[in-house]
């Protein structure tokens, strides 16, 4: 087994660390050295390191899963790759278009270089089926995309500086563009309600593509829900039917000239998690494979 280190033991390092325990050796960094020896004693990990430099001049670890706040990204992503560390580094890799810049040079000045970033909405299994359906010719040519989940939410410690649209809506910007197979070519926001300099808690998009193909998208923490964004509805339009699905992916249905077909994803692994931990465990056993999630889809 490859030994990994787990750098940020908050929620999203401990989900991290639950799908890779008892598949790879466990370490684990934290800016609380606190919560790393608690997380290490929970997951029965190899151990802990107090520095990220530790982890970086460690030639036995193999891997870094980034789970840090964003504005950490960049350094720790640079670092890890310029000592030969595969990265997989959770969404959003960054903050700026001049760190993504950084990266992209840090990346290709390393050979056999992996950098995967943790966009679990692409091994969804509903988009799986959603991407199936649309290949088959399902909606015919494909027009529009329309995609929402509004929601109340508030958010805490760092990830209150980020708005909503960094921080949960950019799952269903990959999503639309995986539906769509291509990245947007413009790209126009609204953030309704927004106050001075404070992160906006309500994002309306508008994308195009170079097919002609449309889309929408509405992400929001300051609606009421009584479902908490669960049962809400997006669309996909073609030429010659439609496909509705759940938002988060717990169903879809296709309507054609053929009548209805409802599809049901499984569920045992519905956010994707266990599918992109499995790619990234297999591109680090051949570190010739390109992950799905790639550098160029980040950007």
């Amino acid at each position: 087994m490859k030994n990994i280190c787990i750098v940020g033991c908050g929620k999203i390092g401990q989900l991290h660390a639950k799908n890779l325990k008892d598949r790879a050796h466990l370490y684990f960094h934290s800016r609380t050295p606190e919560s790393a020896h608690d997380l290490c004693g929970r997951m029965g990990g190899s151990g802990v390191m107090e520095e990220y430099e530790q982890v970086v001049s460690n030639e036995a670890v193999d891997a870094v899963v980034l789970a840090s706040p964003p504005q950490f990204h960049c350094a720790q992503t640079i670092k890890g790759l310029q000592s030969g560390k595969a990265v997989l580094a959770e969404k959003p890799l960054c903050t700026s278009p001049a760190e993504l810049t950084q990266i992209e040079a840090a990346y290709g000045s390393q050979q056999h270089a992996l950098l995967m970033v943790a966009e679990n909405y692409y091994y969804k299994p509903s988009l799986a089926r959603i991407k199936e359906l649309i290949a088959d010719d399902g909606v015919g040519t494909l027009e529009r995309v329309e995609v929402q989940k509004l929601f109340s939410q508030s958010s805490r410690g760092w990830r209150s500086s980020y708005g909503s649209l960094l921080e949960g809506g950019i799952h269903f910007v990959a999503l639309v563009s995986d539906i769509v197979d291509d990245s947007p070519t413009a790209i126009s926001a609204r953030f309704p309600g927004q106050r001075g300099d404070e992160p906006e808690r309500h994002a309306e998009l508008q994308l195009s593509y170079e097919r002609g193909v449309r889309a929408t998208l509405r992400y929001a923490w300051d609606r009421a829900s009584l479902t908490r964004g669960l049962l809400q509805h997006s669309r996909i339009i073609g030429s010659r039917g439609r496909i509705v699905f759940e938002s988060n992916g717990l169903y879809a249905m296709l309507t054609s000239a053929e009548g209805r077909k409802f599809l049901f994803p499984n569920l045992t692994d519905l956010m994707g998690y266990g599918q992109m931990t499995t790619e990234f465990l297999l591109c680090l056993d051949d570190r010739g494979t390109e992950p799905y999630s790639n550098l160029a889809r980040a950007r």
